[in-house]
């Protein structure tokens, strides 16, 4: 059970993969933050084909090395933008770093896959929707806390399939472990990380306008503080906002960095779904003073109350469904409009509150 965030990488086998070897090639840039073993672990989980990892600090790469050895060390940057079979760039670089490397990409006539947030700014993404538009390349987003999560995979097709009818509340509780003594420096600054509601907020937006198969919405109000780290006077430790989407729902969403030492994992996620025939509760990662799995589902609706577990119930489509889409030009895993706006309504709530 991952203590941090950071460390959170699943890996799953319960899909086949939808390439061979060879037939999507990917190389890897940027490792400065841990997510980007979960990407590199999905995207191999789907079949594809690492070729190379680059970053500036060799530790770094030797460290991705130990995990993924079949990768070959890059000189530099160029070569994997100038090689002619890598056909995605995977990056988990620093947050405001994550826009500009992107739009390298894609002007190098390549797709990308970002960690979350994928930019800090809403000029980066507003050049990136250029770019993406003149390349006709995918800018793509690691949105973890649903894509790489058996539970919340789960209630997005219960949702689809109408088990609580029109969904009209979402609640997404997002609280992580800060471990500050493992945090680099630019964790704490936030011209680097964006802000909490643009950094972790970013997913809870994508979930929300999933869930309720919203296309946009408008900030209510959103607040951040910084509660416990007064040493980082740029940190925010506490973020909370509320949105109203195009379909009527309405959203709320706290994030913070104040999960306590001693919870066996880094945050206990929850999702409370409310629509107009049932409710959905996800428990992502523990069920506080249980030792049964977490990873369940509690669905009430006319049919009854039900406890699903979803451990080996969806695998991670998502990747297999990615590859797909950039091979073939399509969209089922995600469109590009809904991974752009699920990244500006996040900043747009981190400018609400930053207008205090």
């Amino acid at each position: 059970m991952a203590k941090t965030g950071y460390d959170y990488a699943p890996s799953s086998k319960a899909l086949p993969p939808v390439v061979g070897e060879g037939e999507f090639v990917f190389s890897v840039t940027g490792l400065d933050h841990g997510h980007i073993f979960g990407q590199t672990n999905g995207l191999l989980d789907a079949g594809a084909t690492l070729k190379y990892v680059y970053d500036a600090d060799s530790a770094k790469v030797e460290d991705f090395l130990q995990r993924f050895p079949q990768a070959t060390p890059a000189s530099s940057l160029e070569q994997i933008l100038e090689d002619e079979e890598t056909q995605l760039v995977a990056s988990a670089s620093i947050p405001c770093d994550r826009g500009p490397l992107g739009i390298q990409v894609m002007q190098a006539g390549k797709h990308y896959f970002t960690d979350k947030s994928p930019f800090t700014t809403l000029e980066q993404l507003a050049e990136a929707r250029e770019v993406c538009a003149a390349t006709g390349k995918r800018y793509m987003v690691y949105y973890s806390e649903r894509l790489h999560n058996e539970s919340s995979m789960k209630a997005t097709e219960l949702i689809e399939e109408g088990a609580i009818g029109k969904v009209l509340h979402v609640t997404n509780l997002a609280p992580h472990r800060m471990s500050r003594e493992a945090r680099p420096d630019w964790f704490f600054e936030k011209e680097k990380f964006g802000g909490i509601l643009t950094d972790i907020g970013s997913h809870q937006f994508e979930q929300f306008l999933t869930f309720a198969g919203a296309t946009d919405g408008v900030v209510n109000s959103a607040r951040v503080a910084n509660f416990t780290a007064p040493e980082f006077p740029g940190f925010e430790d506490f973020g909370e906002a509320s949105i109203t989407l195009d379909t009527g729902a309405s959203c709320y969403c706290r994030l913070d960095w104040l999960t306590p030492d001693g919870l066996r994992t880094w945050g206990d996620g929850r999702v409370f779904i409310v629509g107009t025939e049932g409710t959905i509760e996800i428990r992502k990662y523990i069920i506080l003073a249980r030792q049964e799995p977490a990873n369940k589902i509690f669905l009430v609706n006319k049919e009854g109350e039900q406890e699903i577990d979803c451990d080996g119930t969806t695998g991670f489509p998502f990747f297999n469904e990615m590859i797909l889409d950039l091979i073939n030009g399509t969209e089922k895993a995600m469109t590009q409009a809904h991974i752009f706006k699920a990244a500006e309504l996040s900043m747009q709530a981190q400018k609400v509150a930053d207008a205090g």
